[in-house]
């Protein structure tokens, strides 16, 4: 008798457990997961008690309860570990995944973050927005790290240049001693430039031949052809080849037109040339007969001067001089 009643308690506890699971589900549950389209919660390993509409409401031990959103509604989720942006914390009742702080990407727990979010630098476990005296920020890490390399004067961070040392060049962020190639240097602006190379259009058609700006009355003459330069080059870039060329050409002399009147006006231009020569040595011979003429009055007056002034002298010293013993004599 003993072993029949221990018999149906245990059939009884058996059913209990196979029901344990079921014990949630109503007509109205089972409408909603219709209408929903959720799959059951109770389907996954982890799940200790569940509900159809709610998902888990217990999960066994070591498994932390997360509450995933689908839409407007939230399920609950047994997993092993925390997804990203959330920490795990455990006590007697339950295991649950709580949401980090808004400025992590990952924490260990509510006070220490392990990863920011962008816009944010890590620094002893706490996500800010600038990093302390000393450090600078990390873009890729995200992280404050210690200051500007040693070729730079000042940096954005530890990666990026602002300004370099003396004597750098600046490209990318970064200093060098020497620009990359098709990079060349600019003293003015202390950074690397892309090199610019000459760039020249087409060739022209070969002009007709001429020689001395005229296409008539000669035998042999040139003819030429030019392209333009569509981009100068930079100091270091290629230069420009030739934009201009020409070659000799020969054709049938042929007398220009209107070559009579030329001929003339080249003699009447030469007739006036040899009259106003004419004239201006008419004019210098005119000239030096007067000077010479003048010359000549000149030194006629000197002469006539030194010739008075002969005379004056001699009536000067017949005047002035002492009676002879014989006047003396007479008298």
């Amino acid at each position: 008798m003993q072993l029949q009643l221990i018999s149906f308690v245990l059939i009884i506890l058996h059913g209990m457990d196979n029901t344990g699971c079921q014990q949630h589900s109503s007509p109205r549950n089972r409408q909603h997961k219709q209408i929903s389209g959720v799959s059951s919660g109770c389907q996954q390993g982890g799940c200790l008690t569940c509900s159809d509409y709610n998902g888990c409401l217990s999960c066994k031990p070591r498994f932390f309860m997360h509450l995933e959103r689908i839409g407007m509604k939230q399920i609950g989720v047994c997993m092993t570990s925390c997804p990203l942006g959330f920490y795990g914390t455990r006590s007697p009742e339950r295991n649950t995944c709580t949401k980090c702080r808004s400025e992590c990407d990952s924490c260990f727990n509510k006070n220490f973050c392990t990863r920011c979010r962008a816009g944010f630098y890590l620094h002893l476990g706490k996500c800010q927005e600038n990093c302390p005296e000393g450090l600078v920020r990390s873009d890729t890490q995200r992280e404050c790290v210690p200051g500007c390399p040693a070729e730079c004067e000042a940096c954005v961070n530890s990666e990026t240049c602002a300004r370099c040392r003396p004597g750098l060049y600046q490209l990318g962020g970064r200093c060098h001693h020497v620009c990359p190639e098709d990079y060349e240097p600019s003293d003015k602006l202390m950074e690397c430039t892309p090199q610019v190379h000459c760039d020249v259009g087409e060739w022209s058609e070969w002009s007709p031949c001429s020689r001395s700006g005229r296409t008539c009355g000669f035998k042999r003459g040139q003819e030429t052809r030019t392209r333009q330069v569509l981009q100068h080059p930079s100091p270091f870039g290629n230069p420009c080849a030739e934009v201009s060329e020409f070659k000799e050409c020969l054709v049938k002399r042929r007398k220009c037109p209107g070559g009579r009147k030329k001929n003339e006006r080249r003699e009447r231009r030469n007739r006036n040339n040899r009259k106003d020569k004419e004239n201006q040595e008419g004019r210098r011979e005119r000239k030096r007969e007067r000077e010479q003429e003048r010359e000549r009055d000149t030194g006629e007056r000197e002469d006539l001067d030194n010739r008075n002034k002969t005379e004056h002298r001699h009536r000067r010293g017949h005047d002035t001089d002492p009676a002879s013993p014989e006047d003396s004599l007479v008298q």
